[in-house]
């Protein structure tokens, strides 16, 4: 058995220990590129003892962003970018660069770029159509994620994880619901992963043999119609058998239809319907109990479901979803996984890591009321942390 504080192996990195700050938007870049607030929050998860923190949202195209505040990867973000990795280094972490396009989920009016997803659909957070790329124009997106590794490399970064999840653009492009295409990107699953896998490779190539790789992949979206476990399953051996990831994180749910999937716990209906302009926060009111719907919360609640991978791969898997304490973290190695990501619970406590190590039964106070989740409109933090 291994023990979840013990340093691990990472593709080339070794981490000093199994326990990944999960990527979760900050708030911090209101003009997308990193500032001191970005870097102290990121050193203080470090000195907090993680064996790795990631950076998010590393957009790689200005289009790409889900809205104009997050970091798209360009020359002149690479100078804030090296002072957040030098910082988190120096408290002895890793760090990795969350890169990804946000597909539908972008907000156009915002980004003032469209939009990009696998069919047509009216997208309410920019309040229009969204643009349907052609084999060129995802080549472009290919090539973007490419540029963006090269520059997460060139700021220091040790690692890099591609966005696969959460019906962002990759995502859009798995779930048959939302891909429609009749092309060599549509309708069989092989087909409908070709984005997914192409971009995995081209961030591998640009990436290199010293920075690690990492995914970000939805088991399910938790809609009707949509990209199901079973096909999740297939694409993840098929992302394992390209040999271009070090290892695969597991999530779940659909940022653009079924967000609470993700986070379980209380639907923080209320604040969150304030955050959204008032057209979006009308229709808000009628559909807000089936956008953010409530599932119970309990402790690795992603497990049951990340267990099927565990027993069908042999890829290094992330277990993210629901570890707050030490012993909920050591039985997801204990059960085969080899890393956990956390994201609220160290929202709450950045520091929590650290006190494992003097009190095996530290738990912690993040309540999972998820009124952390409307602060990423404006700057992330836990609302009860003093």
């Amino acid at each position: 058995m291994s023990d979840v504080l013990a340093p691990a192996t990472l593709g080339p990195l070794t981490l000093r220990n199994r326990v990944i700050k999960a990527a979760t938007f900050e708030g911090r870049t209101p003009d997308a590129l990193v500032t001191d607030d970005l870097v102290e929050f990121h050193r203080e998860v470090a000195e907090g003892g993680v064996g790795m923190t990631t950076v998010a949202y590393c957009a790689v195209s200005p289009g790409g962003r889900t809205d104009r505040h997050q970091i798209w990867m360009r020359d002149e973000a690479v100078p804030g970018l090296r002072r957040l990795t030098d910082a988190v280094h120096a408290e002895g972490a890793a760090v990795s660069a969350q890169l990804g396009h946000a597909g539908p989920v972008a907000n156009a009016k915002s980004n003032q770029a469209p939009a990009l997803a696998p069919s047509r659909m009216f997208n309410p957070l920019g309040m229009r159509f969204t643009k349907v790329p052609d084999a060129l124009g995802i080549a472009e997106v290919v090539a973007a994620h490419a540029r963006a590794a090269r520059l997460a490399r060139e700021s220091g970064f040790d690692a890099v994880e591609v966005h696969l999840g959460h019906n962002y653009l990759a995502s859009s492009f798995l779930s048959p619901m939302l891909n429609r295409r009749k092309d060599d990107y549509g309708g069989s699953l092989v087909n409908r992963a070709r984005v997914a896998r192409e971009l995995v490779k081209a961030v591998r190539d640009a990436a290199g043999d010293t920075m690690a790789v990492t995914a970000k992949l939805t088991m399910e979206d938790g809609v009707r119609g949509g990209f199901s476990i079973e096909e999740s399953l297939q694409v993840a051996t098929w992302l394992q058998d390209d040999g271009a990831i070090d290892a695969l994180e597991l999530t779940a749910g659909s940022s653009l239809l079924n967000p609470m999937a993700i986070f379980r716990g209380d639907a923080p209906r209320k604040n969150f319907a304030k955050t959204l302009p008032v057209p979006t926060r009308w229709g808000f009111q009628l559909v807000g109990k089936g956008f953010l719907r409530e599932y119970p919360y309990r402790p690795a609640y992603l497990a049951d479901k990340a267990r099927r991978f565990r027993e069908e791969l042999t890829l290094p898997i992330i277990l993210l979803g629901g570890i707050t304490d030490r012993p909920t973290a050591q039985q997801a190695i204990d059960d085969g996984f080899d890393f956990v990501a956390m994201g609220r619970a160290l929202l709450r406590e950045p520091d929590l890591i650290r006190r494992w190590h003097t009190d095996a039964a530290t738990r912690s106070l993040c309540t999972h009321c998820n009124e952390c989740v409307p602060t990423i409109y404006s700057r992330t933090e836990c609302v009860l942390r003093t």
